[in-house]
């Protein structure tokens, strides 16, 4: 029996069907799953494990007959003892046979690992996690920073880049050896790969109290699409909303300390603040003060006086933009105080799409 030409074949030329499949099988890769569980702060969840020395997210090989996505829930119950199920993937890497150091015996062909998204977990979703005896020896949450610190190399840039994906909402990414081969923004800049400076400070929805000072004012400046300019530091992928410290020139007026800051730091108009309240920072003490806005304009990419820089400037939602920070518990208090405002400039709650960068001039 023959079979039709495969699209790699040569035009006209029949096979047979045991050929074909001998074919097929001699190219055979493995078939990896892994899932990318996160925390409310945005920590991710590695398995310390007692038969390697590095961490890993949950996951393990496909089985046979098995999908990836099913092969992902039986590990999850297997080595978590937590049912659930994975609709969402956030990644599929193909692991070079130079990609992944293992024994010349065991004659590693490459592999197709798939990263699903395992979602946002609670206290009650964490408390529920049962290790599997004799295989994990704890779970723990980590700073996505810290990852290449406790993973190995291929291991940790693909969960970076599963995480990325998952904050970019633009789609799974397909790797290359845990990078991308189309890179998103976050992805060029690195965001956190550097350590998210951790500001769990108390949200006071109020005017600054009398003889606090004022140590920095900044926006979620919207544009009329409801997603919110965010900053990015070229040399950390550190995250910033635009704004800056009081100056001389602003005669202690933070509005017009918000206004000038996000002129210097990145050639943005922003008009119509709504004053939301003020971050209660203990160690000045003082306070960060924080408005909504719209997003009028921006001009070309500047340097910023203060730093030097030339921030990369993206949109994303509120909710995307709170992914960047380690704000803690008080973040929650401070995204409704945003969405209220919002409310209050007749701007619309934006729908979760791909962060997008603002590379030149453009008004609104």
């Amino acid at each position: 029996m023959t079979a039709t030409s495969a699209p790699d074949e040569r035009p006209g030329v029949t096979m047979r069907e045991e050929s074909y499949g001998a074919l097929r099988a001699s190219a055979a890769l493995w078939a990896g799953t892994s899932v990318l569980i996160t925390d409310l702060r945005g920590q991710v969840l590695v398995q310390r494990v007692t038969y390697r020395p590095t961490c890993l997210l949950p996951g393990g090989a496909v089985d046979k007959g098995e999908s990836p996505a099913q092969g992902a829930a039986r590990e999850m119950e297997e080595e978590l003892g937590v049912t659930a199920t994975v609709t969402r993937g956030l990644a599929v890497d193909w692991v070079s046979p130079a990609g992944r150091a293992v024994s010349p015996a065991m004659k590693f062909p490459g592999e197709l690992l798939h990263v699903f998204d395992g979602g946002v977990w609670d206290e009650e979703q964490i408390t529920a996690i049962r290790p599997a005896p004799g295989e994990i020896a704890a779970v723990e949450f980590v700073e996505p920073a810290d990852l290449p610190a406790l993973m190995a190399p291929g291991d940790a840039r693909r969960a970076l880049s599963a995480l990325r994906a998952r904050i970019a909402g633009a789609g799974p990414a397909f790797l290359e050896d845990g990078l991308p081969i189309a890179p998103t923004v976050l992805d060029r800049v690195g965001v956190l790969r550097t350590a998210r400076a951790r500001h769990h400070f108390p949200f006071r929805p109020r005017p600054v109290p009398e003889g606090l000072a004022v140590r920095r004012s900044r926006a979620w400046a919207f544009a009329p699409d409801g997603r919110v300019l965010v900053l990015l530091d070229p040399d950390t992928g550190a995250a910033r909303l635009p704004g800056g410290a009081p100056g001389p020139e602003d005669a202690g007026d933070s509005e017009a300390t918000l206004v000038r800051g996000a002129r210097e730091e990145a050639a943005t108009e922003v008009t119509g603040a709504v004053y939301l309240g003020y971050l209660s920072d203990p160690g000045g003490p003082c306070a960060r003060v924080r408005y909504a806005a719209v997003l009028a304009r921006v001009g070309a990419p500047p340097v910023d006086p203060a730093t030097g820089r030339t921030y990369v400037r993206v949109l994303a939602t509120p909710e995307q933009a709170v992914e960047l920070f380690d704000w803690g518990p008080a973040a929650a208090d401070q995204l409704r105080a945003v969405h209220r405002a919002r409310a209050l400039l007749h701007i619309p709650r934006a729908a979760r799409q791909p962060v997008t960068e603002l590379t030149g001039p453009h008004a609104w």
